[in-house]
């Protein structure tokens, strides 16, 4: 019985752990490509891209409040 649920709550973390792992990617595709977009440089988008994979809650909420600044 206690093996059930050993295996249960490794599999509900392995799942959790890959939804985190695609919403990741996907706000991070969407935000270089959405610097590309605002007419930013592709070497701005690239650090973009890599600090919200490598940070992805301090990328993304940096991303947003640097996103609207002038250049």
């Amino acid at each position: 019985m206690g093996d059930i649920i050993a295996g249960s709550f490794f599999l509900i973390f392995l799942f959790f752990g890959l939804i985190l792992f695609i919403l990741n990617i996907v706000t991070s595709i969407w935000a270089y490509r959405d610097s590309k977009r605002k007419g930013r440089s592709q070497e701005y988008a690239l650090i973009v891209l890599f600090g919200t994979i490598f940070f992805p809650v301090i990328g993304l909420i940096v991303y947003l409040i640097i996103r609207n600044d002038d250049m």
